[in-house]
């Protein structure tokens, strides 16, 4: 790709999606990044510089889990850059205790799920003008472990749950995550825009730093050579950058070896993929994060 393109990343200032962002600088990428702290990404932009000191380096600021947020960023952006070349979908959280926003939605499924929902839409204009443009939706194998997918109530459930009933909950995300890329490349065929899903396999990054022990197993884990985040910021930065993945679209790629997974079900159901879309757009609806008529 040209030094002239330009990329979106969601959660730049930490994990997978600052390995990205480093990559990309280096590949004369334009990186347009966002953040809740002022502070991270400036050390982040910092970094950025160090390492490609040419690359073009602008930050949003937002609480992904406030759809509110998530909306004003995507306009912002939407007018500063009439053209972006990709998305990334990269922010996540793995809570381990029950927290509902005070827009009234469970934490997990807003950050997770619906931030990356609206924004893709909020953005798709902008995609649109690059003629092929890509979306790229970090999901996880994680949604192996779903338990059961009941729509729409698991858009706005907030039970309380355990830290070990966290791991259901977060899995269930991520399906959705694959669910939605599937549905929404089909909706925008003949648009040029590829949308893809990836698992970047098990990476010592900040996901799990709510847990009291996450300094020292983390720094066990890199002792031991395991969860080196460097191989999931590998297969999302082949999803942007290599050709083959521009003709795919719907697609959900493994880490290592970049072929294709197939989801678990409910995933690779059309008429659940349907049936999510349907339930999203509803609550964002209802939500009064859009329009009936689209955004």
């Amino acid at each position: 790709m040209s030094k002239k393109e330009t990329i979106v990343i969601t959660g730049a200032t930490s994990g997978l999606g600052q390995l990205v962002a480093f990559e990309l600088g280096r590949r004369r990428f334009d990186l347009i990044l966002t953040a809740r702290s002022k502070e991270r990404a400036e050390a982040t932009r910092k970094q950025i510089q160090e390492i490609a000191p040419s690359t073009k380096v602008d930050f949003f600021y937002g609480d992904f889990s406030l759809l509110k947020d998530v909306k004003r960023v995507g306009s912002e952006i939407t007018v500063a850059y009439p053209k972006i070349d990709v998305l990334l979908n990269n922010v996540g959280i793995h809570a381990f205790v029950p927290r509902i926003t005070s827009e009234g939605l469970p934490e997990m499924i807003a950050v997770n799920y619906l931030a990356p929902w609206l924004l893709t839409h909020m953005l798709k204009p902008s995609l649109q003008n690059a003629r092929e443009a890509r979306v790229v939706n970090v999901a996880s194998e994680a949604s192996q472990r779903h338990g059961i997918l009941k729509l729409p109530d698991d858009l706005t459930d907030t039970t309380p749950f355990t830290s070990r009933g966290s791991s259901p909950i977060y899995g269930k995300t991520k399906l959705l995550n694959i669910m939605f890329t599937a549905e929404v490349a089909r909706r925008w065929a003949g648009t040029g825009i590829s949308v893809n899903a990836l698992n970047p396999g098990f990476n010592v990054t900040g996901l799990g730093r709510e847990l009291w022990f996450a300094s020292v197993l983390e720094r066990l884990l890199k002792a031991l050579r395991i969860g080196d985040p460097r191989k999931g910021a590998d297969i999302i930065t082949r999803l942007i950058v290599e050709p083959e993945y521009q003709k795919m679209t719907g697609g959900y790629f493994n880490v290592g070896t970049g072929k294709s997974i197939e989801p678990v079900a409910p995933g690779g159901d059309v008429v659940m993929q349907n049936k999510l879309w349907e339930a999203t757009e509803d609550l964002l609806v209802k939500k009064g994060f859009l329009s009936k008529n689209g955004l």
